[in-house]
């Protein structure tokens, strides 16, 4: 297919008689990148042609171009020919500028711009004649308003329907705003439609927001915002109570950690001495007595409280609880009275109990003739192994000895002599293997010591005579420690009975422990009775160990006869 013709080329330029060809408009320069953008300049009017100069008859003016770009050739004037047929667009030279003449259409303006606003345009002039050498006059017709270039090349022309008089703007369809009330109203919480279903018969289908014709009436906002308006109700400021300033007399801490323990008591100040007068247990426990004890007000405290003659309503929660307890004679020796009567009864039943287990230990060791047959079997054992030594013909042995049992090895077959022993016993008295049956008190006693024994006995007679001497002085107290003093007459009665009872029995547990010691030929001075009981423990448990390991040994040994004997028959 042979390519298209090439379009004509411009007419020549003449220099004799200095007539140019008609200029094509020129083309608008690009948009300038600076950040300064300026009104777009009114258009240049069309040249006027004279006798000596031939120029461009003036045509329409285009619409207002965007920003000017720089032209080289500016004043470059053709000679205007016949308008031949649109050619192709074509670049603009640095030097010279070669213009078309479209025919005679309307032209297509560019749109309007909306960077800044630009003045109005004047209006075209009436279509000129020029007198040509021939004298003859040729029409020029409005030439094709120019194309907005880009950096390469030019954009084709822009296509559509012709724009709107400058000035005005293309009416556009509004879409009611919702209004926002200036007034906070009450909101209506109901369940709202996103998006309604149109079109199917719905109710919603005519809305205002859809643009349909509306049944509801106009609402009156400034009505609504009248019965609805969203004001919080008005509400009485509570004003707290000044709280009066609290006196502190005694020291903070400890006026503190007072009130923490007070807290704890759940007794009201005015009642809480009455159920220490009245010695009432059922409102006051042990440990809230000891409590009770430790915040009793001291000789400093007492004298702060008594030199202060303010109002007793302003004092703090501790400094009132002093002066309560200050209202009692003797307060603090009358809670230890308390004390002492509440802790009694449990001290009593303890240290009984564990002087009972200490006296049943020592009768059940001294009482075990089984006990008694396994210590001479060990007598023998000792001086035959040291006969012929210095160590031999002893006529007995510390209780120290027995864990050297264990100790001493076995030339053979992995025993020692605690396995001998038990093996002498089972083969000469089996009778005497199950001893440490008869000592069953033998693990609870040494858990005990005596000692702790004695100072608790101690601490009952302590707090007996305590109780004596407080009754005496609370004698003289008057009506406030009448009540206190019948209930303490009451509790000496019995109290007195069971620590004379109780210091018997601990006499005589003293004695059979005393025995105890000296039944194995030592010193009760110099040798305790824990040691007695733990070393006859470990004993025992060796024993019941090498005795048991002895057994399997004998089974695992007939076994293995019997399966010889099986072998030999077969």
């Amino acid at each position: 297919r042979p390519p298209p013709p090439p379009p004509p080329p411009p007419p020549p330029v003449s220099n004799s008689d200095n007539t140019h060809a008609l200029p094509r408009p020129p083309p608008p320069p690009p948009v300038s990148n600076s950040d300064n953008i300026h009104a777009l300049p009114r258009p240049p009017p069309p040249p006027v042609f004279n006798s000596e100069k031939t120029h461009v008859l003036p045509r329409p003016p285009p619409p207002p171009p965007p920003p000017p770009m720089q032209n080289s050739n500016q004043n470059t004037v053709a000679r205007p020919p016949r308008p031949p047929p649109p050619p192709p667009p074509m670049q603009h030279s640095n030097q010279n500028t070669v213009a078309r003449v479209s025919p005679p259409i309307p032209p297509t303006p560019p749109p309007a711009p909306t960077i800044h606003a630009s003045p109005t345009p004047p209006p075209p002039p009436a279509p000129t004649t020029r007198q040509s050498p021939g004298n003859s006059a040729t029409k020029i017709s409005p030439p094709t308003p120019p194309r907005i270039p880009s950096s390469s090349a030019s954009l084709p022309p822009p296509t559509g329907p012709p724009p709107l008089p400058i000035g005005k703007k293309l009416p556009i369809r509004s879409t009611p705003k919702p209004v926002i009330p200036t007034i906070k109203l009450k909101p209506f919480y109901w369940l709202k439609l996103t998006k309604a279903v149109t079109g199917s018969g719905s109710i919603w289908d005519e809305t205002p927001m859809s643009g349909g014709a509306s049944k509801a009436p106009d609402i009156n906002r400034a009505q609504l915002q009248i019965c609805f308006t969203a004001v919080d109700p008005v509400r009485p400021v509570k004003k707290d109570p000044v709280k009066p300033k609290i006196v502190r007399l005694i020291d903070s801490k400890r006026a503190q950690n007072c009130e923490i323990m007070l807290s704890n008591v759940k007794v009201p100040l005015q009642d809480l001495m009455n159920s220490v007068l009245n010695l009432d247990e059922s409102a006051l426990d042990a440990d809230k007595v000891e409590n009770l004890i430790k915040f009793c007000p001291t000789t400093e405290e007492k004298s702060k409280l008594k030199a202060y003659d303010g109002d007793k309503n302003m004092l703090g929660k501790c400094e009132l609880f002093f002066l309560e307890m200050m209202k009692v004679p003797r307060v603090e020796q009358k809670l230890r009275v308390f004390s002492f009567k509440i802790q009694f009864c449990s001290q009593i039943s303890q240290l009984r109990d564990s002087l009972n287990v200490v006296n049943s230990t020592a009768e059940q060791i001294k009482n075990s003739e089984k006990l008694k047959r396994i210590m001479q079997t060990i007598l023998a054992i000792g001086n035959a192994l040291n006969q012929g030594t210095n160590r031999g013909n002893a006529v007995g042995f510390k209780l120290d000895s027995l864990p050297k049992l264990s100790e001493t090895r076995s030339s053979h077959f992995h025993k020692n002599l605690m396995h001998y022993l038990c093996w002498i016993l089972s083969e000469k008295t089996p009778e005497v293997l199950d001893f440490a049956e008869d000592l069953f008190s033998l693990e609870p006693a040494t858990k005990i010591q005596p000692k702790f024994l004695a100072d608790e006995m101690q601490a009952i007679n302590k707090g007996l005579g305590n109780v004596v001497e407080e009754l005496s002085s609370s004698e003289e107290d008057g009506s406030i420690s009448s009540n206190f003093n019948e209930i303490v007459k009451e509790f000496l009665r019995y109290a007195e009975a069971e620590v004379r009872s109780l210091a018997s029995f601990f006499s005589e547990v003293g004695r059979n422990v005393d025995s105890l010691i000296r039944y194995f030929g030592e010193d009760p001075a110099k040798y305790h009775f824990e040691k007695v009981v733990s070393t006859l423990l470990d004993f025992v448990r060796l024993f019941n160990r090498a005795h048991e390991e002895n057994r399997k040994q004998v089974e695992a040994e007939a076994k293995k006869n019997a399966e010889k004997e099986k072998t030999k028959t077969k």
